[in-house]
């Protein structure tokens, strides 16, 4: 059994709010807990009406205060919107709030659409300093050396893991070359995922963070009792990506009966490529999905999400798909 963990967007759905959102992403977490998922990771968007999660540092502090074992982290936090000292700070905060508990994922996109990017100011003049500003971040979290100018208060000396995220070849050699952990967005960017997981892999440089590479695959699991059910309550996330393509991102959707109905040929061949790496069904059928995925991709963990629109049954899709972890 290799571990499995989970990736969580902190859902708004259509007739709730962002505080429903946020007490049924601690629900969730604790669930995932009890379950046994290794790690709990919210990641940063802005500008989504039905993603709550971009005050993500915030929110893992709500979540890791709920818990009480489960690792907390950013998959993640989108680097060149912040200053690297900004996000030392945030997660030494964390680290020393939750001792051995907290992750930090960095990633190099924006997280959002142009216009919002030029409204976080700092993007545009940072996502070609990403290297220079993950390195910067990671000696942040160093002891402090003599004569330092700036140091982070808290953060410096203490034990923050830092994921590089990616979904393309990009940050796949960034993350060898600096011999870090890397996690792929295969759950919604499949393209290049055996391609950055090789490339990783060949050019990984061990490091005093990490001696040998180790690569977490994300793939959407959606289980319920029946596989009929499931391909239902799929179709949420499947309208979610028709509309946010149509330039129309919204509250996340209900489940409808007939998605055929709902997309165009072109939009259903695009959506059905961006997510390539699902599992849909019930225990059994996600039982053979996930051994597969695993048996040719050789993640060394697995990250599985599901946004799923009645919290019940995202919950119960999280239990179906943790006894089949399990079981594997």
């Amino acid at each position: 059994m290799i571990p499995f963990s989970v990736l969580d967007l902190a859902p708004i759905t259509e007739g709730s709010d962002a505080s429903q959102a946020f007490a049924h992403t601690l629900d969730l977490a604790r669930h995932a807990e009890r379950l046994g998922f290794h790690r709990y990771w919210l990641a940063e968007h802005h500008n989504m009406p039905g993603i709550a999660s971009a005050a993500t540092a915030v929110l893992i502090a709500h979540v890791a205060g709920g818990t009480s074992t489960i690792r907390v982290g950013a998959g993640g936090i989108m680097l060149p919107n912040h200053a690297p000292l900004q996000v030392a700070e945030q997660f030494g905060t964390l680290a020393a709030l939750h001792p051995g508990r907290i992750d930090l994922g960095l990633g190099r996109a924006p997280g959002t659409d142009h216009a919002t990017a030029h409204a976080l100011r700092r993007y545009f003049e940072a996502a070609d300093m990403f290297a220079q500003d993950v390195v910067e971040l990671l000696h942040y979290f160093e002891p402090v050396q003599p004569g330092q100018a700036v140091r982070a208060v808290p953060g410096a000396g203490l034990d923050v893991p830092v994921w590089l995220l990616g979904s393309s070849l990009f940050s796949a050699r960034l993350a060898a070359q600096l011999g870090l952990p890397f996690a792929f967005a295969s759950h919604f960017a499949p393209d290049a995922m055996d391609h950055a997981l090789t490339m990783y892999r060949r050019e990984f440089k061990p490091s005093k963070r990490l001696q040998a590479p180790y690569a977490i695959l994300a793939l959407n699991v959606v289980a319920a009792d029946s596989d009929a059910h499931a391909r239902r309550l799929f179709t949420t996330l499947q309208q979610a990506f028709v509309n946010l393509r149509r330039g129309r991102p919204g509250l996340i959707p209900a489940p409808i009966d007939d998605i055929e109905a709902y997309w165009t040929p072109l939009e259903k061949s695009g959506v059905e490529q961006a997510l390539a790496c699902s599992v849909v069904g019930q225990a059994s059928t996600v039982r053979e999905g996930i051994a597969a995925f695993i048996e040719r991709h050789r993640p060394d963990e697995i990250m599985l999400t599901a946004n799923v629109f009645d919290h019940a049954a995202r919950v119960r899709s999280f239990e179906i798909a943790a006894q089949v972890c399990k079981a594997l």
